[in-house]
């Protein structure tokens, strides 16, 4: 394969700059090591920039233009998201028939290259690449903030500002808001569906009066600037928990938009596998715990809080611990842990109250595991959670916990894990069969875990995006899951302290099946897709 000669050598061949302008921009390189060549010559302004442009464009054997906001003859929001377009480093600027014009700051990132053609070609667009200086991609992003900026910034004061942020925010979904201090500008950022979308950026002279009204309304001291906790009791139908904590520009704000006397979701609706028997014998347990594990803001109290409801009868006590209390239920006493109470001391008093089952929101040490399971082992039926990276690692945890390996054998009886992954937009989707690197890489997994997939008349979807959806092609999430019921074979290999592969290999013997394996029946019914489930477990 030919070697490609170095693009400054190919710029001085060609007389745009000289050899003495290579090692300028070489020696700039050294400190700006994320920049290419080509923008670093741009930014020192060795030669037209024009001539540069056009001349890279020669050399790459691309299309060149030095892109302006005036080049730009589409509305960008019809396309594609401003967040696609930052992480692609990519613009549309010009349709024409059923071409569109599109300009890349590298147009060798073929990842981002296929992700934009792709994103047009579902709206039923040619994409026609264009290069420009990564410098003028940046002016027209920045001028694109500055419009969704406008949107938000429409109040004319700060009591407003703040309100129409938080408005926004629970029209678009978010699950949080970020108020973030950096160095020139006060950046907000929504989280949807588990992504973070940038929603616009306020002037640096706003921050201390944004930052002053949201220590008002969340109830901290305005003085300190310490990490603080609060809540928001402003919207009816919201419970905002807010965070706060000091950073290099400022104070970072987080918000977390809890909605109030939202339906408890159905477990099926969640994800769950649709088998009432798989339920029964994952969760109608009796003198035992079982445990959700997953990393953080994967559900696992959602799906706690629909087993709850599943199980929850009038002749039964069902007690919970939390922190805090996001959703009440009626006919539940549900105990909130605060600043004075530890789980530990909850859980103690708890088990005087004559609770049939108890719900222990977290498992974060040793004296609340060793607690929760005692009362397991005296007639209870606890439901907990625990941060590890699937089912079988909950033993692992626990070990490490301090745990001792009898009591995980003889109280432990379902671990469960789970991840979000988007589902598709129904609005937006267009329906295509599996290309053959996909349906491989599906059998592939499935051979390995003994499962044999039927792809028949079986189709994908494209994510498209919509104004439904902000431009993503995705909506609302849905769970994969992961169900590990402990038998005599497996609560053997825990006593003799057996390791994860050991355990793990055993579990998959008999009907254990990995969380991948759920995620891709859920692609092939058309739920989500390969590319996200690959985004959340990465298996190609």
């Amino acid at each position: 394969m030919e070697r490609r000669v170095p693009i400054g050598i190919e710029l001085v061949r060609k007389g745009v700059i000289t050899e003495n302008d290579i090692q300028k921009a070489l020696e700039y390189q050294k400190i700006h090591t994320n920049k290419k060549l080509g923008d670093i010559l741009n930014e020192l302004k060795v030669c037209d920039s024009y001539r540069l442009i056009q001349s890279i464009g020669e050399i790459l054997g691309e299309k060149a233009i030095l892109l302006e906001p005036s080049d730009i003859k589409i509305n960008l929001d019809d396309y594609i998201s401003p967040d696609v377009l930052r992480r692609n480093r990519a613009i549309p600027f010009e349709i024409e028939g059923g071409r569109i014009k599109v300009c890349f700051s590298d147009t060798a990132n073929k990842r981002a290259v296929d992700t934009i053609r792709l994103l047009l070609l579902n709206k039923g667009l040619i994409m026609e690449k264009y290069i420009t200086f990564d410098s003028n991609i940046e002016k027209i992003l920045v001028s694109m903030q500055g419009k969704e900026t406008d949107d938000i910034n429409s109040s004319s004061d700060i009591t407003g500002l703040v309100d129409t942020i938080i408005k926004k925010a629970m029209d678009k979904r978010a699950s949080d808001i970020h108020f973030e201090p950096m160095e020139d500008e006060l950046r907000i950022r929504y989280r949807i569906d588990g992504e973070l979308f940038t929603a616009g950026n306020l002037d640096k002279e706003k921050q201390a009066q944004v930052i002053g009204r949201l220590k008002a309304i969340s109830n901290m001291h305005q003085e300190k600037q310490e990490s603080q906790d609060g809540r928001i009791l402003l919207y009816p139908d919201y419970n905002i928990r807010v965070s706060s904590q000091k950073n290099v520009h400022g104070e970072k704000f987080v918000l977390r938009l809890l909605k109030k006397n939202s339906d408890i979701r159905n477990l099926f609706e969640l994800g769950f596998p649709k088998d009432e028997q798989i339920v029964k014998n994952s969760f109608e347990k009796r003198n035992s715990i079982t445990i959700m594990a997953a990393p953080t803001g994967e559900g696992k109290t959602t799906t706690l809080y629909s087993i709850i409801d599943y199980l929850n009868k009038p002749e039964i006590n069902v007690t919970t611990i939390e922190d805090p209390v996001e959703i009440r239920i009626p006919g539940l006493n549900q105990v909130e842990v605060d600043a004075k109470t530890s789980f530990s001391d909850s859980l103690r008093t708890v088990l005087r109250q004559d609770p049939d089952i108890i719900l222990v929101g977290e498992i974060r040490d040793r004296e609340t595991a060793e607690i929760a399971l005692q009362a397991g082992q005296t007639g209870h039926y606890v439901l907990s959670t625990i941060h590890t990276i699937d089912s079988v690692e909950v033993i692992t945890r626990l070990r490490k916990m301090g745990v001792s390996n009898y009591d995980i054998a003889s109280t432990l009886a379902t671990a469960v894990s789970q991840r979000l992954v988007r589902k598709i937009c129904p609005h937006c989707a267009r329906p295509r069969e599996f290309t053959f690197e996909e349906t491989e890489i599906m059998k592939r997994i499935g051979e390995k875990y003994g499962v044999n997939f039927d792809f028949y008349g079986k189709m994908t979807y494209d994510a498209v995006g919509c104004s439904q959806c902000n431009n993503t092609g995705y909506y609302d999430r849905i769970g994969v899951f992961e169900i590990l019921n402990i038998d005599d074979e497996l609560r053997e290999l825990i006593t003799s302290d057996a390791s994860t592969l050991k355990m793990k290999e055993a579990a998959i013997r008999k009907n254990y099946k990995p969380l991948v394996i759920d995620g891709i029946y859920k692609v092939l019914a058309g739920v989500t897709t390969l590319e996200e489930l690959n985004k959340k477990l990465v298996i190609y």
